[in-house]
C-alpha cells in the first residue's frame, strides 16, 4: 500500500486534530478560568441565601426537595426516615430542618442511605442531611 505524501501529510494533520480533540473539550473561555462542576449533593451558603427562605427546610423543599422524601421500606418493623444531623450532632428528623435559620448555614450535604449507613451506622438507611454552621 502506498501513500502519497499529500496523503500522509492529511493523515497527520487529523490524528492531531483528533489527539487534541480531548484538551479543547475541557477548556474555558477565559485563560486562567476554571470550571467546577457542581455537587448535587452540596447547597452551599450563596444558594441558601439566594432562595430568601427563612429555614433550612423551605430551602432544601425548594432546591433539593429529593433529599426530602424516604425511598422504599428499608424494615417492615421499624422503618427508618431521613436523619437531620448538625454540626456532627443528631438533631432529628427532616421537620427539624424548621428550626434551622437559612443565615446560620455554611453549607447542607446529602448522604444517600448506603454513604450515611457507612458513616453513623444502623438507622440511617434512608440518608442524611447533614447541616453545617462551622466554617
Amino acid at each position: 500500500m502506498r501513500f502519497s505524501l499529500g496523503s500522509l501529510a492529511v493523515l497527520l494533520a487529523l490524528s492531531t486534530a483528533c489527539a487534541s480533540g480531548g484538551a479543547a473539550a475541557g477548556a474555558t473561555d477565559t485563560p486562567g478560568a476554571s470550571r467546577q462542576r457542581q455537587d448535587r449533593n452540596v447547597l452551599t451558603r450563596e444558594q441558601l441565601l439566594q432562595t430568601g427562605h427563612n429555614n433550612a427546610l423551605e430551602a432544601v423543599r425548594a432546591l433539593r426537595s429529593n433529599w426530602l422524601l424516604t425511598k422504599g421500606t428499608d424494615s417492615f418493623n421499624t422503618p427508618t426516615q431521613v436523619q437531620v444531623y448538625l454540626d456532627d450532632n443528631q438533631y432529628g428528623g427532616v421537620d427539624s430542618l424548621r428550626g434551622i435559620a437559612t443565615n446560620q448555614i455554611k453549607f447542607i450535604r446529602y448522604y444517600d442511605g448506603v454513604s450515611a449507613s457507612a458513616r453513623w451506622g444502623l438507622g440511617h438507611g434512608q440518608g442524611v442531611i447533614y447541616v453545617s454552621t462551622a466554617p
